[in-house]
């Protein structure tokens, strides 16, 4: 798992210099400008609904004493629990209706990296858009499942640190799974893509943890964030496809 995490992560490199090689910007113009306008979207939800959260959480305190300590605790944990759920959503929105293109840029890689025509996709542009909806709102149910009673046991002192690395392994499998199914599309079914990337779920991981970092650069990393994870996952998930492959012909 670990060997394999570190994979995921050492496939960003060079991911810059075969963009520009391949001119694959063009194709990230759509999904970035989706990524931008989703995160200004959840940024103002986020912004108005960490209040009425926090109002919620508040009225599980029915004593008098305390409760205005218990309030501001409150609107702290409403306002957590909005970030984590923002994180979530903008992820899945982003990797769902970018779908389309991504298939093109993994498919461009594949053709360069193996030296001949990539298989074609087996969907048009609106199954390929099917596809990364079910698949992404298959995996944000989840996300959601395993990430809320997280966030619950990370108020309890000293498990929440662990809490949050939990949380944050959580949030970067589901997200390299998004981005290595652009691939994964062309050779396998959907539940075969599932078994593929549970198998796999340590290069998910490592592709996943740069996909999260990269969100906390302000503005910069919301334009880069698909870009890079995507060419990543592209050319690691081509390769374990291949060994896949080969081992299934045998």
């Amino acid at each position: 798992m670990i060997k394999n995490i570190f994979q995921g992560i050492k496939a960003y490199g060079g991911t810059l210099k075969l963009i520009n090689s391949l001119s694959l910007w063009k194709y990230f113009g759509i999904p970035t400008l989706i990524s931008v306008l989703t995160a200004i979207a959840i940024g103002f939800l986020s912004w108005g609904w960490s209040d009425n959260i926090g109002s919620l959480i508040s009225k599980i305190w029915i004593w008098e004493w305390g409760a205005e300590t218990f309030s501001s605790i409150s609107n702290f944990m409403g306002a957590i629990v909005v970030l984590v759920i923002g994180f979530i959503l903008y992820k899945h929105i982003v990797l769902a209706l970018s779908a389309p293109f991504m298939s093109v840029v993994s498919s461009t890689i594949e053709s360069h990296l193996m030296g001949v025509q990539a298989p074609l996709s087996k969907s048009s542009n609106m199954g390929l858009l099917l596809r990364g909806v079910k698949i992404n709102v298959r995996n944000l149910l989840l996300e959601l499942l395993l990430s809320i009673p997280i966030i619950l046991i990370g108020f309890i002192p000293v498990i929440g640190i662990i809490s949050s690395f939990l949380l944050f392994l959580v949030q970067a499998y589901y997200a390299g799974f998004g981005n290595m199914d652009y691939t994964l599309e062309r050779h396998l079914s959907y539940s075969e893509s599932v078994r593929f990337v549970n198998k796999h779920k340590g290069v998910a991981i490592g592709n996943g943890i740069l996909f999260m970092l990269m969100l906390l650069i302000p503005v910069l990393g919301i334009i880069l964030v698909l870009p890079l994870s995507v060419t990543a996952a592209s050319t690691e998930t081509i390769r374990i496809v291949k060994e896949y492959e080969n081992k299934k012909n045998n």
